[in-house]
């Protein structure tokens, strides 16, 4: 059974003040705490070492770890069973780890009657165990009911709760992941999303009952709380914070929390991560995959700017990754001495869009800031909004500061890791209108790119692994498909460097297949380019004649894997073709191992080049808005602006590819691309981060490999409107993920055999609002088709919009008859979700903002 997202509401709203004795300091006498915390933000993976290794180290090692973990936030002991398991995996003793028995409900998946163990919380066998403990920890669930489990209904501490703060004291370690970490803090966040903790909880009084359907339930939830267990004793705590966005109702609970304004940072916990606290140095370390929100609220301050209507201004943002730290007691910051400043070394220059739904570029908080904000020379501020479907809500501003920096360096591999500091968030309320627009300003140029078909081979032996960018080196399942396809760990391998213009990302490469078995002999990067690279003696610009070397096209012959890494596609092409348009004797060679059953594999350009029309430039809102161009101004086109095509390379033949795609948000690109020079009887495909497309030739079908999925578009029934561009209807969207696979010609689906069905049987029953930028949950189009409409009953349709100032798009996507989910837990206890099959129609709009 999966896990209920939704946390209930207690029985009351946290109003303009926490005054009340009920959030008094849970502990007023805490003394000179030795242990330390582990606080999870929930989705854990069972991969994830770096956490569970942190929780055994800090628990006295595997060897000494005695571990006692709590049900009680739980419906079932499924999760406190897997977490067990997943500590004995890691080397802890499976007799010193119990399941404690702390809960004030009956589990579903036991014959017992749990909620006989309410009454157990002050026997002296039980405190007795848990002081023999080095580690206790709070699964996820309801954060409520742990609490009620070891509260006494006067609302003093049980034995139970003394035992643990007595081990806590004297140097255990306490940890809990989503709702284990909420219990975390005095106050304890219990209830609420963004937009309902804005309108119904800093002031504003109109909005009381407003878009409440007939069955009364609302698009948002006003914010609750409840006085938490107090572990941590310097500031709230909010899990699944990017993954929910919940940086509002987080700001909120701060600010109307006048001790913590005043005094403490705000912290919010991505999904996959956690703070470590250290009492004893009064440091917190980031450790996981994600991130830590960190609000400092002691400037902030209630803004009116409609009638009956608040905001907050001056909030500072920061966002901290793995290996950073916080000193909560100077509210500082330390950050690994490799991440190296952007501010006045600024990487990316371009126009950022406002955020305001699935079709902006990083449109998830820490990349949105990092990407379009804070590394980018070209903004000064950038800009999201929350609304419900009314319309009524608020911008949210964000703004560099003379303190606001950014952090960067590479990790895993070669994927971007940024931490952010000092950014200024102003909320304001808002009222945002939508009209269609029928009579569009907006000067809509049709593409002139012709690309002659490349030649068809039935016969092609090798295969393809397209990934869509940012590969981790810790990828083992995309790492070791490419070498197995390549003949296994004896495989011989060339990696094309071109599209780089560094070595940086070939070395890198090179490494990873050493890593993963490959003989480094049997690993060579090919002089292959048409420009030279930063950082050696040589000038690689004379290897532009390369491309028609006998001897390098021999040796291209002898190898069963080709690699492309990313950088920028039309520089892979401009090494690769004459200057006429040919094939030069390399591509000629490489067509040729290829066919006799090498794999071709690339990443991000090196995906690019695959499709015979290659996807070079523009961003979803340009390509719609604009469509397309016939000129290219190098990698910031690549970011933004109308669509620019070029001929691929043409290995894939069975439709358009692009990448990137969640993360830059492409599907308007890729849509209109294929609406104009695709095949309708194809699937377009667009690949994720860290995620590839396996095409076996042999077998026209397609398998997705990796930690993302593949997002397929069907235009087959597509109705456009001939008299007004970018209007369609019809569109089908399927997200496909690890396991998956899909046939070429016939377009049939085929879902890991692991996932049940969500088809009358969805998990999920509420009203939902539009999905409008940074505040809104599951921003990422698969999470938001997932949750919000496929295992949602009560959704037959949901909306986004893509606009800038008084111009943009309503995306509707809806169920149609063939529409499905299917849903299992993978890595632990993280819900993987297959979309199959739902309905988009694109409307362009006018657009009131007052």
């Amino acid at each position: 059974m999966k896990k209920k997202l939704v946390s209930c509401l207690i029985s009351f709203t946290l109003l303009s003040s926490l005054s009340t004795p009920l959030l008094a300091k849970a502990q007023e006498n805490t003394g000179d705490i030795k242990g330390s915390l582990v606080i999870a933000g929930g989705g854990v993976g069972t991969s994830n070492d770096d956490i569970y290794e942190k929780f055994l180290s800090l628990a006295g090692g595997k060897e000494k770890a005695r571990i006692g973990i709590i049900p009680a936030a739980s419906t079932t002991l499924q999760s406190s069973e897997k977490f067990k398991e997943d500590l004995v995996k890691y080397g802890a003793n499976s007799d010193s780890i119990q399941i404690l028995p702390v809960s004030n409900h009956d589990f579903s998946d036991t014959e017992t009657d749990e909620s006989t163990w309410k009454s157990q919380v002050n026997d002296k066998k039980l405190s007795i165990t848990i002081k023999g403990l080095t580690a206790v920890w709070f699964v996820g669930g309801d954060q409520t009911k742990i609490v009620d489990s070891l509260r006494q209904n006067n609302g003093s501490d049980s034995e139970a709760l003394k035992a643990i703060w007595d081990i806590y004291r004297k140097g255990a370690v306490i940890g809990g992941t989503s709702a284990g970490a909420a219990i975390m803090s005095d106050v304890m966040i219990t209830g609420g999303d963004s937009l309902g903790a804005l309108k119904e909880s800093i002031g504003n009084k109109a909005n009381k009952h407003v878009n409440e359907g007939e069955d009364g339930k609302k698009e948002y939830e006003p914010l609750s709380v409840q006085k938490g267990l107090g572990f941590f004793q310097h500031g709230i705590i909010d899990q699944h914070m990017d993954e929910r966005a919940r940086l509002g109702r987080l700001a909120v609970a701060a600010y109307t929390s006048e001790r913590d304004k005043e005094k403490n940072f705000a912290y919010g916990v991505d999904e996959d991560t956690a703070m470590v606290v250290n009492n004893k140095d009064q440091k917190i370390e980031v450790v996981g995959r994600s991130g830590v929100a960190v609000l400092d609220m002691s400037k902030a301050e209630l803004v009116s700017k409609q009638k009956a209507r608040s905001g907050l201004a001056n909030i500072k943002v920061s966002y901290l990754s793995p290996g950073d730290q916080i000193d909560y007691h100077l509210k500082s910051f330390e950050f690994p001495k490799e991440k190296v400043e952007t501010k006045g070394f600024e990487y990316n220059s371009f126009n950022a869009l406002p955020a305001t739904g699935v079709f902006t570029p990083y449109g998830r908080l820490k990349a949105y800031l990092s990407y379009s904000l804070v590394d980018n020379e070209s903004m000064k501020s950038a800009s999201s909004y929350v609304y419900d479907s009314r319309g009524s809500g608020y911008e949210i501003a964000f703004q560099k500061e003379n303190d606001t920096n950014g952090y960067w360096r590479y990790t895993d591999g070669q994927k971007d890791d940024y931490s952010i500091v000092n950014v200024r968030m102003d909320i304001t309320p808002k009222t945002v209108k939508f009209q269609p627009d029928k009579k569009t300003s907006l000067t809509y140029k049709k593409s002139t790119f012709s690309s002659s078909e490349s030649p068809a081979y039935d016969s092609i032996k090798g295969n393809l692994l397209i990934a869509g960018g940012a590969l981790g080196s810790s990828n083992s399942s995309v790492y070791n498909k490419f070498i197995n396809l390549a003949g296994g760990k004896q495989a011989k391998i060339g990696i094309v460097p071109a599209a780089s213009t560094k070595f940086d990302s070939s070395n890198q490469f090179k490494s990873d297949l050493i890593k993963y078995g490959v003989k480094a002999e049997n690993i060579e990067i090919l002089p292959i380019s048409n420009h030279d690279f930063k950082g050696t003696s040589e000038n690689e610009s004379t290897w532009k004649t390369n491309m028609n070397s006998d001897k390098l096209a021999q040796k291209v012959k002898g190898l069963t894997g080709i690699w492309f890494v990313g950088g920028d596609q039309t520089l892979i092409t401009g090494s690769l073709r004459n200057e006429n348009g040919s094939d030069s004797k390399v591509l000629q060679a490489i067509w040729d191992t290829y066919k006799k059953g090498a794999v071709l594999g690339g990443t991000s350009a090196g995906a690019a080049i695959m499709s015979n029309t290659m996807l070079a430039g523009g961003d979803s809102y340009g390509a719609l808005s604009y469509g397309f161009t016939d000129t290219y101004d190098d990698m910031t086109q690549q970011e933004q602006g109308p669509a620019y095509l070029e001929k691929g390379l043409g290995f894939f033949q069975y439709g358009l590819v692009d990448q990137h795609f969640d993360n830059k948000a492409r599907l308007g690109r890729l849509i209109a691309t294929a609406y104009e020079k695709g095949n309708k009887n194809q699937l377009s495909y667009g690949i994720d981060e860290d995620t590839a497309m396996v095409v076996n030739n042999k077998e026209k079908q397609i398998e997705v490999v990796g930690r993302g999925d593949i997002t397929l578009v069907d235009l087959a029934k597509v109705q456009t409107n001939d008299k007004f561009p970018s209007d369609y209807k019809n569109i089908v969207i399927s997200c496909i993920t690890p396991g998956d696979k899909v046939n070429i010609t016939t377009k049939e689906i085929v879902i890991n055999p692991a996932k049940t069905s969500t088809r009358k049987n969805e998990y999920y029953s509420e009203k939902v609002g539009p999905n409008t930028g940074l505040f809104s949950p599951h921003g990422v189009l698969r999470k938001f088709l997932a949750y919000d409409l496929i295992d949602n009953a009560q959704s037959k349709e949901i909306k986004s919009y893509a606009f800038n100032q008084n111009k943009g798009f309503e995306l509707t996507f809806r169920k149609s008859p063939e529409s499905n989910g299917y849903w299992a837990y993978t890595d632990g206890q993280k819900d993987d979700y297959s979309i199959v099959k739902v309905a988009l129609d694109i409307k362009p709009i006018k657009v009131a903002i007052k």
